[in-house]
């Protein structure tokens, strides 16, 4: 047993160095964001100005991914990353000399926010790709368990340290940390992992151009329909999941005196739910159905929470929502990592990966526009006419939140049925015919 656990520590040593050197960064990187949001809030009191914040990052994301992608698979991967993070860092460092010299303006943190999202619409296919070849396929439901564990802990950890920096001295030594983490993880890549080339990048494909690979990745998944399907169903999922983060905080801040400390600690439980799934999914066996696995476990999200929030006013309750909606989110993210990491050739990883990033996370941005309206001009003002008629979602201010968050877990179901029951995408669970297109570094 002894000397099984020494071979897997060697086979994943390379994996392992990225994945904690880049959690740390990530962290770093995660602490800056919320340490600027309440610096941003401090100067102009405005939840709009926040807003454009993560608007100014996420956008340029969503539209270059498709692009971005088809040139990773041109360039080298590990070139590409470390070239990310410099411009990134770079960011960074020029707001913390702008506040430290009292000139940061509002503006400038939308500049470096639209600059690092156009890096990351370029390091996260990379990242994505680099993390195939540094993985044997027999620990593909491991590393993706791990992965989503770094994430749940970035996710608690973030507004922890980002605070207790702000009280014990300032935003300076959140950028501080940010620089030291960054460091790390840029040091870790360049002089301890070698990401192996691919035998796929010849020089006729260096010299294809962008469109024709971006085409490339299209054309692969309207051939693979089960692929686009999974895709598209995660689309409409994340509609739905944006616009109830947008009402969850219309709900509780309207409905409570202690409005931050519940907000916080559901919060809280979601990031406890989301660590403790992954814990569980890094230790299971690969299941055979992950299809399966991935629509149950959106059903059972999207068929709790939601409804828990809009029909009950009890806190506890809340909490037992948020545990039930996250737990299962890292049963279906490890699963559809796995399954498109062993389904799709990865020569090919980078554009259709970035074809996805567009597809699937465009509805994102876009739910909690939808959702700001609806709750604003929709159903706030029907419910305070009509709350005679709707009882069942309280009165007053948030009720019209509710009525909304009891829609959407109504959508959310209907959206988990009709995947289900596509024929194309549950074909996926069928065994590969061949294993040949897979790498497997080991």
């Amino acid at each position: 047993m002894l000397n099984q656990q020494v071979q897997e520590l060697k086979q994943l040593k390379a994996f392992i160095i990225l994945w904690v050197t880049q959690a740390l960064s990530s962290l770093g990187s995660s602490m800056t964001s919320f340490a600027l949001i309440i610096w941003i809030y401090q100067q102009q009191g405005s939840a709009l100005t926040m807003g454009l914040l993560t608007v100014c990052s996420y956008a340029p994301y969503v539209l270059l991914s498709m692009f971005a992608g088809a040139l990773s698979d041109k360039w080298d991967k590990k070139k590409t990353i470390l070239f990310c993070d410099s411009i990134a860092v770079v960011g960074t460092l020029t707001a913390s000399w702008l506040l430290k010299t009292n000139q940061l303006e509002i503006w400038h943190l939308y500049l470096i926010n639209i600059i690092n999202g156009l890096m990351g619409a370029f390091q996260s296919p990379a990242s994505d790709v680099a993390i195939t070849l540094l993985t044997p396929q027999k620990y593909y439901q491991k590393t993706s368990g791990l992965r989503s564990f770094s994430n749940s802990l970035v996710t608690i950890l973030t507004p922890v340290f980002a605070t207790m920096l702000l009280s014990f001295f300032n935003i300076e030594f959140v950028l501080i940390f940010d620089g030291i983490t960054f460091s790390a993880a840029f040091i870790s890549l360049l002089f301890f992992i070698h990401l192996p080339l691919l035998d796929a990048l010849k020089k006729d494909e260096e010299q294809t151009s962008v469109f024709q690979l971006l085409k490339e990745g299209i054309s692969f998944l309207k051939e693979h329909l089960g692929i686009l399907q999974l895709i598209l169903f995660l689309s409409g999922i994340n509609l739905i999941a944006s616009m109830s983060d947008t009402a969850l905080p219309a709900l509780v801040l309207t409905k409570y005196k202690e409005q931050e400390t519940v907000l916080g600690m559901f919060n809280a439980f979601t990031g406890i739910a989301s660590l403790l799934g992954s814990i569980i999914v890094s230790f299971q066996p690969a299941p055979k159905k992950r299809i399966r696995i991935i629509c149950i476990a959106l059903f059972i999200s999207m068929s709790t929470e939601n409804f828990i929030l809009a029909l009950t006013e009890s806190i506890p309750f809340w909490y037992v929502g948020a545990v039930l909606g996250w737990l299962p989110i890292p049963f279906m993210s490890a699963n559809m990592d796995v399954l498109l990491r062993e389904r799709i050739p990865i020569e090919m990883q980078g554009r259709v990966f970035s074809v996805r990033n567009s597809l699937q996370f465009f509805t994102i941005p876009l739910g909690h526009l939808l959702a700001g309206i609806l709750i604003d001009d929709v159903f706030e003002p029907l419910m305070r006419t009509n709350s005679q008629r709707f009882p069942i979602f309280g009165t007053g201010a948030g009720a019209g939140s509710a009525f909304l968050l009891f829609l959407l877990g109504i959508a959310g179901m209907l959206i988990c049925f009709y995947f289900s029951s596509l024929k194309s995408m549950r074909a996926l669970d069928q065994p590969l015919l061949s294993e040949t297109s897979l790498a497997d570094p080991s």
